[in-house]
Formats: structure tokens, C-alpha cells, sequence
């Protein structure tokens, strides 16, 4: 089947600018209510990018997201709240956008048609087959990222990628594509929206998914979380209280910050 870039395609909306705001947020949340839809077909996809990352990552790997734009804020945003939320360290899931640390808050003019800076990006973190990156471009033709991807498959190291046209050339430079096809954007190819929107959706149930595997969560719980706010340690107290059967606020806390983690605290409780 031809590649048809279906993100550019125009809106089913005409006359943005004649709608009352009540029309236009009504319309935007009729528009995202079809996301989650197009990412439920995509779940066999999803599920074997996970479980390959983990696979990985159970042997001591990395996860690395690599993207521009939108779609590589997403992957940063992702890579970096692995450590306060799950208690891995820094560096374990790693996100990299075109342009460098500039291009998080400014767009950076064409650093993303550049092939083969991606590979060079990955090269300053030691990338290896022990790895596994996930290339993320909605389009899918996103060139800074299709040759990132190329260069690790030709030296052994898994790929993924996440995009939102269906027979993309992203996707055939990865071993594990997902494929979110969520259609036109409701403004004309605005892809933060519609497909940014599920570019999350799939990064929440792939790095979720593989902190779970890492043992990460027990039952429902994140016992691993950084203690690094007075909100996250009153939801630790009580955690570990549940956890251990402790009534005692005080006591429950004092463990807690001693050992730094709900893991940890109750682990000791227990012995």
C-alpha cells in the first residue's frame, strides 16, 4: 500500500475562526474522544514493543526515545519522570530531541531533517546492543529519526517506533512499529494534538508497562517513588502503614524517611 500522510490531511472542520468558543472546545473534545479508539488497535503493536523493551531492560539495557518536536518533548517528559515516580536512576530511560536542550521550550529550525545527527545524539550516551530506542515522529518521515534508527539496526540494537500514518518510512526502519492512525487534526496538521495525544497514551503504557516488569510497583503501588515532596511523602506514609498494617502516622513516616522508599521501610518493618 502507498504512503499517504494522513496527519496532513485537512481538518473535517471548516471556519475555525467563525466558531464560538463553546464550538470549539466541544469539537477539539469530540475529535480526542476517537484517540483512545485508534490506540486500542494498536495494542498487539504496543505489547511486543513492551515486552521487547523489557526483555532489555531486565538484562540491563536502556530505553532510549528519540524524536523532534512535539513528539520528542513527549519522549523527555516520559524519560524524565521514570525516576521520581518509579525510584530508577537517571539515565536508565533516556530522552533525546532534535535540536538539544534548546529545542525542549524553542523550536530549533531544521534540526529534524538532519539524518544523521540522531546517531550521532544516541553515540554521546554510549548507545549498544544492549539498548533498545523508540523513535517517535508522528508523520513518520521525520528524517532525523528515520536515520537514528537505520544506524542502530545495523548494529544489532532494537528499534521501535511510534507514528501516526499507517506504511510509514519510520516504521519500516523499526523492528517494533506502532502505528496510532487518529486522522486529520482538527486544525490542519497540527499534530500536537491529536496524534501528540496518543504518542502519550502509547508512551504511558510502554514505560509503565516495563517499570512493572522491573519490578517497580507492587500490587497498584509505586513503593519505589522518589520522596521528593511533602504530598508524595504524607502518600508513602500511608502506603507503608496499609502495607505493614501500622497505625501510628508518626512512626509510619519516621520509617519511611529513614529508608527512603515504601520498599525499603517495609522490608525492614518486616524483618
Amino acid at each position: 500500500m502507498a504512503f499517504e500522510k494522513i496527519t496532513e490531511q485537512p481538518s473535517h472542520y471548516r471556519h475555525l475562526e467563525k466558531m464560538s468558543v463553546s464550538e470549539l472546545v466541544i469539537n477539539i473534545n469530540k475529535e480526542d474522544q476517537t484517540v483512545p479508539a485508534a490506540v486500542e488497535k494498536a495494542i498487539p503493536q504496543i505489547e511486543k514493543l513492551a515486552e521487547a523493551a523489557g526483555d532489555k531492560m531486565l538484562m540491563g539495557g536502556r530505553m532510549f526515545y528519540i524524536g523532534a518536536g512535539t513528539s520528542g518533548r513527549l519522549g523527555i517528559v516520559d524519560a524524565s519522570e521514570c525516576p521520581p515516580t518509579y525510584g530508577v536512576p537517571y539515565g536508565l530511560v533516556i530522552g533525546i530531541i532534535a535540536g538539544g536542550e534548546k529545542a525542549i521550550t524553542t523550536a530549533v529550525e531544521f534540526a529534524e531533517d538532519d539524518k544523521e545527527q540522531g546517531w550521532k545524539d544516541l553515540l554521546e550516551h554510549q548507545v549498544s546492543d544492549k539498548d533498545v530506542v523508540i523513535g517517535i515522529a508522528a508523520s513518520g518521515t521525520t528524517p532525523y529519526v528515520i536515520g537514528a534508527l537505520e544506524e542502530c539496526r545495523k548494529r544489532g540494537i532494537i528499534t521501535g517506533s511510534i507514528s501516526c500514518n499507517p506504511y510509514s518510512p519510520v516504521s519500516a526502519a523499526a523492528d517494533f512499529p506502532i502505528e496510532v492512525v487518529v486522522g486529520p487534526e482538527f486544525v490542519t496538521g497540527s499534530t500536537r494534538m491529536k496524534s501528540g495525544t496518543a504518542q502519550k497514551l502509547v508512551l504511558n503504557m510502554i514505560s509503565t508497562s516495563v517499570m512493572i516488569q522491573l519490578g517497580r510497583v507492587e500490587d497498584n503501588k509505586m513503593v519505589n517513588m522518589q520522596l521528593t515532596n511533602d504530598k508524595l511523602v504524607d502518600r508513602g506514609t500511608r502506603m507503608l502503614m496499609e502495607r505493614v498494617k501500622l497505625t501510628n502516622y508518626k512512626k509510619a513516616k519516621e520509617l519511611l524517611l529513614k529508608y527512603g522508599s515504601v520498599k525499603k521501610a517495609a522490608d525492614s518493618y518486616a524483618e
